[in-house]
């Protein structure tokens, strides 16, 4: 008997007879989740490597945030931004906090990412310019505003002609950098930690040359910290350690620990006037109930140290992972708790399957690399008992040999 009474395979063919086909077909019903594991329906549990994409910053069923979710659910659930809450007001006073932002810095509540960058597009319009320019490999969002800055053709192209004047530059090359970023530019938008290109970082030099470079143009310079924010990367926001200010940041994925939220940032008096009264907006955006959820996870990662936690965690399971010294393993990149392994020989789709039979639950990046987002209350013995696992798993992953007999 599975736990909702109907077996799996039940469930996905209903899945797919109910619901768009946009996201394919899951291969896995989830029913339920506590800490840093879920269950199936039919019982089975799973080291969630992934954390619903770095979303589930505290992991499944942390009594923080339910207990916030659950309160704020009893007293008040939306309101409209024709009023404010004390969730809201304390969201974004904690935020401002720890993005470390100056003195007339504001907050934008969103229910996304995506809508994030929608509010820098318009944001960087009130410049009175209208180029845009983001870089290859980059990953801003599947809205048609956010689309154009994404720079996967495969995304792109069947929804064009997307917005206008948008340009793509090599990531990290400073020449590019000075070539296209000018006085007709209205922001310079980057990941610090480009995740959809394979976890590649941007080095501290080249935030550095964006600031500088935006900042001599008047052009805004916009961090998407979408996926890499909220102590991802073992910093609140992975552009802190190389001491630049932006004028705005992009939020989501981690903010809310699992409710949906989204937010852009401004930094300072000046670029927080450039939107006003009326022109922009959102239902659902800052409602209550999203607000305590963010308020609970900034208040639980800060008391509970998890951004230092993410630093020591990454680096241990990067040390692990060499160590296996096994040949279809590359040097493991990224940032705290956002890694990714290259793979040599073996695909990242055949890797994905043999985890999952194995009880582990990891990201196919690339055709040659996966990601690992796990919730930021990991512990050691739980990425080890991954790491552990590694070499059974590349072995279930690694194609059989033809014999000579068998070839045509």
């Amino acid at each position: 008997m599975t736990a909702t009474g109907t077996p799996q395979a039940e469930w996905l063919e209903r899945y797919s007879g109910s619901l768009l086909g946009v996201f394919g077909t899951p291969s896995i019903v989830i029913e339920r989740g506590e800490g840093s594991y879920v269950w199936d329906v039919e019982g089975r549990r799973y080291l969630d490597l992934v954390s619903g994409i770095a979303v589930n910053a505290l992991g499944h069923g942390h009594p923080e945030l339910v207990a916030a979710i659950s309160k704020q659910a009893g007293e008040l659930v939306h309101v409209s931004n024709f009023f404010t809450t004390a969730a809201q007001v304390r969201a974004a006073e904690r935020i401002l906090e720890v993005a470390q932002a100056p003195s007339g810095s504001a907050v934008f509540f969103t229910n996304s990412g995506t809508e994030s960058v929608e509010a820098a597009i318009k944001l960087s319009r009130r410049t009175g310019r209208s180029r845009i320019v983001a870089l290859e490999g980059a990953f801003h969002g599947r809205s048609t505003g956010a689309l154009a800055l994404t720079h996967k053709a495969a995304y792109r192209e069947p929804f064009e002609p997307l917005i206008p004047d948008v340009v793509h530059i090599p990531a990290g090359d400073l020449d590019a950098l000075h070539e296209h970023v000018d006085e007709r530019t209205a922001m310079l938008v980057l990941e610090p930690v480009q995740g959809e290109a394979g976890v590649l970082p941007l080095d501290a030099e080249y935030l550095r040359a964006a600031r500088a470079r935006t900042g001599e143009v008047g052009a805004l310079l916009v961090v998407d910290e979408i996926q890499t924010g909220i102590a991802r990367t073992g910093s609140w926001f992975a552009h802190q350690p190389s001491g630049i200010v932006p004028d705005a940041m992009t939020l989501a994925k981690g903010l809310g620990g699992g409710v949906p939220i989204g937010a852009l940032v401004t930094f300072g008096p000046e670029v927080t006037s450039l939107l006003t009264a009326g022109q922009h907006g959102s239902t659902f955006g800052g409602n209550p109930l999203a607000c305590a959820s963010a308020l609970a996870v900034l208040d639980t990662i800060g008391s509970a140290g998890l951004v230092g936690a993410a630093t020591a965690l990454g680096e241990h399971f990067a040390r692990s992972v060499a160590a296996l010294d096994h040949p279809a393993l590359g040097e493991v990149r990224g940032l705290g708790l956002l890694r990714a392994i290259p793979l040599r020989g073996v695909t990242s789709a055949d890797v994905v399957t043999a985890a999952r039979a194995q009880g582990f639950i990891v990201n196919p990046v690339a055709p040659d690399a996966i990601r690992l987002a796990p919730p930021l209350t990991i512990t050691a013995a739980e990425l080890d008992s991954f790491v552990d696992a590694l070499p059974a798993i590349l072995d279930a992953a690694t194609p059989t040999p033809t014999s000579p007999e068998e070839t045509p």
